[in-house]
């Protein structure tokens, strides 16, 4: 085992490095799809690909047996302002390397595949699949949404995200909500017109005075931020309409339908959501990975960050190598010892582990 451990981190690190060095922004990750079926192919997997999304199914499958999904993805941001490093260098000083997605999720998506490959030689009593997918960044169409229906019946999914090796037994949802206050126009300087900000700051003054009944032991309270707000022509015209935009975390007590109705009741604007899948997700306490975690000493937590969690109607949970305070963030990195950590993290993870 520490032998064939060692060689797959080694393996894992160079494709990490390579993925890095080639830019793979949202909707545009077809050159580290590339790489990513190379490597499977190298060592001897046969991976299936459909659009940007590359994924393997064990050589063990067994439709008797439950499977497991390793999922984590291959897109990232655009570089922000302040790197002083070159983002898509793979710098190595000492233990760190450097670049853009480094931590945010390549270091899982690596660890993952490492994983899925230890695990075609050492069987485990379930299946697995690993699948490493796209537009995860901007929750898109063409990622793990359209993956997903092309996939047997999961029982588990794991998704590789920074979480330093804990375990995020609980997520947040989102749901963006676009809303419209309606008026009537007439000149500012006399008493006509119905001013439609007035009635989207009445709405507002609602929302940020509501308070959602059902708290998550785990996850808080349902979090909803007004973000955005916009109306009028020109200042002695009476605006008719006010847009506004109101950001909402859900807990996983209630659907973002829910939410999207509550809303609906509570203020007069119209209320459009952008989509309502990006749902609040958990997994059990006391399921038997979370208990093999805990056994382990990793802690467990409920995550305000968004992940492709969200899209997944099964049972999941989110951990992986890296810290996600660095995601998103100029010179990006991971520590290679926790890319070797992470890979036998997830291999004693499941390890004897009983579906």
């Amino acid at each position: 085992m520490p032998e064939l451990i060692d060689t797959l981190t080694d393996d894992a690190i160079e494709l990490l490095k390579q993925l890095i060095q080639t830019p793979s922004f949202s909707r545009q990750e077809d050159q580290t799809a590339d790489h990513i079926v190379r490597f499977l192919t190298f060592h001897g997997v046969r991976p299936e690909r459909n659009a940007h999304n590359v994924w393997a199914v064990s050589r063990h499958y067994n439709p008797a047996r439950p499977t497991v999904l390793l999922n984590s993805h291959h897109d990232t941001v655009q570089p922000g302002a302040g790197w002083t490093a070159d983002p898509f260098g793979a710098a190595l000083a000492g233990d760190q390397l450097t670049g853009l997605g480094s931590n945010d999720a390549g270091a899982a998506a690596v660890s993952l595949l490492a994983t899925f490959l230890y695990f075609e030689q050492h069987p485990p009593a379930f299946n697995l699949i690993c699948a490493i997918t796209a537009e995860e960044e901007i929750s898109g169409p063409n990622g793990i949404r359209r993956l997903l229906p092309l996939l047997p019946e999961i029982t588990l999914g794991i998704v590789g995200e920074p979480t330093q090796m804990d375990l995020a037994i609980a997520e947040k949802g989102l749901v963006v909500l676009d809303c419209t206050a309606h008026g009537r126009t007439g000149h500012a300087a006399r008493e006509e017109g119905e001013n439609a900000l007035y009635k989207a700051l009445d709405d507002i003054q609602r929302l940020r005075a509501f308070r959602f009944e059902r708290v998550s032991e785990l996850l808080g309270p349902v979090k909803l931020t007004v973000t955005q707000l916009q109306a009028g022509t020109q200042h002695n015209v009476v605006p008719d309409r006010c847009t506004f935009v109101v950001d909402v975390r859900t807990n996983e007590l209630y659907t973002n339908q829910e939410v999207v109705d509550m809303v609906r009741e509570l203020i007069g604007a119209d209320v459009v959501p952008r989509s309502t899948h990006l749902n609040s997700s958990r997994i059990a306490p006391n399921h038997p990975l979370v208990q093999r975690g805990r056994a382990q000493g990793r802690r467990t937590f409920g995550s305000v960050t968004l992940s492709d969690q969200s899209m997944m109607p099964f049972t999941t949970v989110k951990i992986g190598p890296g810290d996600s305070a660095r995601s998103h963030t100029p010179d990006e990195y991971i520590l290679l010892s926790e890319i070797r950590a992470g890979i036998r993290g997830y291999v004693e993870l499941l390890s004897g582990l009983v579906l």
